[in-house]
């Protein structure tokens, strides 16, 4: 039971990375106000939230780490 809990949320921490990394490469996002019900909508933003953090950090990680290095397509 736990592993299945541990498992669906980290699938959905990672898709709503996908989603940070989406937005920030194309500026499309969810269209979240379209949300009617308030509470549902502040769920969503906050799920959203977590996305864009994990997105920050993983950059972060990344940038600070000597296994990957930036590419210059020129």
């Amino acid at each position: 039971m736990w592993g299945r809990l541990f498992h669906f949320t980290a699938d959905a921490v990672l898709i709503s990375a996908v989603l940070a990394g989406i937005k920030r490469n194309t500026g499309l996002q969810p269209a979240v106000s379209q949300i009617e019900n308030e509470d549902v909508r502040k769920y969503v933003k906050k799920y959203l939230d977590v996305g864009e953090w994990m997105f920050d950090n993983s950059v972060m990680f990344m940038n600070n780490s000597p296994y990957f290095e930036r590419k210059n397509d020129n």
